[in-house]
């Protein structure tokens, strides 16, 4: 008779390896990583406990979580023992922290500086693969009343639509303005159509007697302030 094939599940494993179990009685903070992606995902495969597959996974974005929450879940599945079902959990789990890290933000009073915009944004934005313009909608304070995609586009670029900010900022009695828009490709230099853009925004806010305090650039940890290098 053959033997029977191990099962790597973590519900056979005993309590004090269990990440589970771990994490009910010594908390969430005494997990690693791979302990909480094994959460997700609850088994890994025939060679593989879940821990031992999840480290794995992390090692192939030398464990950079937020290189992780690129990943595709079609990318995901290619992992011996991640079905669809288990990308899924992984993935959205992920973008859960990703929100997370930007409704933090969100509780800056005002916004002070280049810098305090850029810690609003780039949860938002920087580590898209695409182009998406945003604005920061703020009161005589500086304050952020709203914060809305404009735009979404391509790699190559997004098209603004002036009007419909204009209208939107009317709507919601906006004094002042922060745009921002991400360069997927990592580069920090505008384009001369990024200073267009901006120009043109900026002539039709005066119009209105609404200001237009700075236009970032973000990429996953910088940013370029079209008011602190005097573009605008």
């Amino acid at each position: 008779m053959g033997e029977k094939p191990i099962s790597f599940s973590i519900k056979n494993w005993s309590d004090d390896d269990k990440p589970r179990e771990k994490l009910l009685h010594k908390g969430r903070s005494a997990l690693s990583d791979a302990e909480l992606i094994a959460i997700l995902i609850g088994s890994g495969n025939r060679e593989e406990s879940a821990v031992e597959l999840s480290k794995r996974i992390l090692a192939s974005v030398d464990n950079n979580l937020n290189e992780l929450g690129k990943l595709s879940i079609q990318q995901l599945m290619k992992f011996k023992g991640i079905g669809e079902a288990k990308a899924i959990s992984i993935a959205a789990a992920l973008e859960m922290g990703r929100r997370r890290r930007g409704e933090d933000f969100l509780k800056i009073e005002k916004i002070g500086s280049s810098q305090d915009a850029f810690e609003v944004l780039q949860p938002i934005m920087g580590e898209l693969q695409h182009e998406e313009f945003w604005i920061l909608y703020l009161n005589n304070s500086n304050k952020i009343m709203h914060k809305a995609q404009l735009s979404k586009g391509g790699i190559t670029g997004t098209l603004v639509d002036v009007r419909l900010l204009m209208k939107q900022s009317l709507e919601l009695g906006a004094v002042a303005l922060i745009l921002a828009h991400n360069h997927p490709s990592g580069t920090l230099k505008p384009s001369q159509a990024d200073k267009e853009i901006t120009h043109k925004i900026k002539n039709a806010s005066e119009s209105l007697d609404i200001r237009v305090l700075d236009h970032l650039i973000i990429t996953q940890k910088e940013y370029f302030s079209f008011a602190d290098n005097q573009l605008l």
